[in-house]
């Protein structure tokens, strides 16, 4: 078979205005990038009526180094439904350029379930990530700026809390100093880079309702502490208005399509281990109000997005998700049934029945959230029919349904029988979304009950000085707010290194920051960082470009 690539660069695409027709979208709808791109004006789908979509989340088991392809039977699922002549619309999260040079790489789905034009997603796309880092410098620099002269606000040198952003792996930039360039050069202090999928300014982008909410959220960023312990934000640096100008069009949905010609809105980008990993809520509604049924992702395990999901991103944006999907594939679970990932090759029954309480935990937690899940069981060439049964009879020990599903290989023809069962959880109405916690009460007492009730954890242990931050934190108003919990993405715990469903530990929060444009609390956990590293043979070294195109990107 051939390449993800080699399958993106073959296909033939409709031309964007097409797309757009098929959600009922004018040429006057939509402002085209080329003829396969287009961003669609945030009041262009508000001005649509009728009822919304049906909201489908994609999530899935903790990832391993194996892969397990929630973006892939995304967009397989979309597809399928499109084939079931209903009229999906696909939400997804931009790539960031990070991963794609680092280990993980592209985030366009594979095979032949893919969102293209696949280069152009996975690099510089519509500028959207380049706007939020440039809004992020901009922030940075006016505050060194005022620090240098006239720090009229008393800016504490120490007790700065805006850290600068790029959009790349690079373990070199997670401590730095600034200012070393004598008299005129700033003034010195500690600082650091995070990558832009963890920027606070990503986050705001991602829940914003629109440029005015943009705007009123980014003049909630806490840059830092006078040096009387009071908050110094955005607002109070006059920086809100050109960061706003940096990103009036990149708010704006990205419209682009799969290999089935399924419209797809590609918008924002967190990750879920250190931000709240989902697309943009102006794509989602979008989508809604465009569409019969919209299939969405949140990254990494149901841990880490899908509580996410759930507790941030629905909560805020008053969302109701009618069904969710739980992947998991035959060799992830062989993995945290503790199998060498250079031995999945081989069948092994029991691994993977010890792995599967992995999968069970996660579809257990979808449904504390009053969400019924379907598990997709995404199929790999090397699966036996032994080890496929083994799943599903982990499966049928808790009542949940399984489908075997095969995206990569079948597109949305290989998605028909599980888009047929999300149909039926959708039509049977069974939803009933809550979220985990109220927001009334304190940080503490949330980070414990995510701790115990989604990761299994006995109990949170917070460090001293995050227990000081939280003091101060909910002193200037963040107590009743959601948290955001940055932890490793290959456990429940926040040992990388304890798979399957751990018990008998307990959460270290080492750290707490503030998000207050955003509207939660980040709470860092374990060994978890905001700046990813490169590994030693990083996946840039194959990319090359030949005759013109692009080869080695995935």
């Amino acid at each position: 078979m051939p390449s993800d690539i080699e399958i993106a660069q073959s296909a033939t695409l409709q031309p964007i205005q097409a797309i757009a027709e098929s959600i009922g979208l004018g040429a006057a709808d939509i402002v085209p990038f080329g003829h396969h791109k287009a961003k669609v004006p945030l009041d262009v789908a508000r001005s649509r009526g009728g009822a919304p979509g049906a909201l489908v989340l994609v999530t899935g088991v903790n990832p391993t180094a194996a892969g397990e392809g929630k973006s892939t039977v995304s967009v397989g699922l979309a597809d399928a439904f499109k084939l079931r002549e209903r009229n999906p619309v696909l939400c997804l999260r931009e790539p960031s350029l990070g991963p794609i040079f680092g280990i993980k790489g592209g985030a366009a789905g594979g095979g032949w379930s893919q969102v293209v034009p696949m280069e152009e997603i996975n690099l510089h796309f519509t500028g959207d990530f380049h706007a939020i880092s440039s809004a992020h410098a901009l922030l940075a620099a006016m505050l060194d700026n005022h620090l240098y002269r006239p720090n009229s606000l008393d800016i504490d040198p120490t007790a700065i809390t805006w850290p600068r952003a790029v959009d790349m792996n690079d373990r070199a930039l997670r401590s730095i100093v600034v200012g070393l360039g004598g008299r005129t050069g700033g003034v010195p202090r500690q600082d650091g880079f995070v990558i832009t999928a963890a920027s606070e300014i990503m986050a705001i982008f991602c829940l914003a309702d629109g440029l005015e909410d943009l705007e009123a959220r980014l003049g909630r960023i806490i840059v830092g502490y006078s040096r009387d312990g009071e908050p110094i934000t955005a607002a109070q640096l006059d920086a809100v208005g050109a960061m706003t100008v940096l990103l009036k069009d990149a708010i704006n949905p990205n419209l682009v399509q799969t290999l089935g010609g399924t419209p797809a809105f590609v918008h924002g980008g967190p990750f879920a281990n250190i931000a709240h990993g989902c697309n943009s809520l102006a794509a989602t509604r979008a989508g809604l109000a465009l569409g019969d049924v919209v299939v969405t992702e949140a990254g990494f395990g149901a841990d880490l997005g899908a509580e996410k999901f759930f507790d941030i991103k629905c909560r805020f944006g008053g969302l109701e998700p009618a069904a969710a999907v739980v992947v998991a594939t035959v060799r992830a679970l062989k993995m945290n049934g503790g199998v060498a990932k250079d031995a999945l090759g081989s069948e092994d029954v029991a691994a993977v029945r010890a792995g599967a309480v992995n999968l069970q935990a996660h579809v257990e937690n979808v449904r504390r959230f009053g969400v019924p899940p379907v598990v997709a069981i995404n199929r790999f060439t090397s699966d036996t029919p032994a080890e496929i049964e083994a799943v599903t009879a982990a499966c049928r020990e808790i009542g949940a349904t399984a489908v075997v599903a095969d995206p990569w290989g079948g597109g949305g023809e290989g998605c028909l029988d599980l888009a047929d069962a999300v149909q039926s959880v959708i039509d049977s109405g069974e939803a009933d979304y809550r979220p985990l916690y109220p927001t009334e009460g304190s940080l503490v007492s949330k980070l414990e009950t995510v701790a115990r009730e989604i990761y299994g954890a006995d109990g949170v242990d917070v460090a001293p000085a995050a227990a000081t931050e939280i003091e101060r934190l909910e002193r200037i108003g963040l107590r009743d707010v959601p948290v955001c919990i940055a932890k490793t993405q290959y456990s429940f715990s926040d040992d990388p290194t304890l798979l399957g469903r751990p018990s008998g530990f307990r959460i270290t929060v080492r750290e707490v920051t503030p998000s207050a444009g955003a509207g939660f609390v980040v709470a860092k956990t374990g060994a978890v960082m905001t700046m990813p590293g490169l590994a030693a043979r990083p996946a840039a070294v194959g990319m090359e470009v030949v005759d013109g195109a692009v080869r080695g990107l995935f």
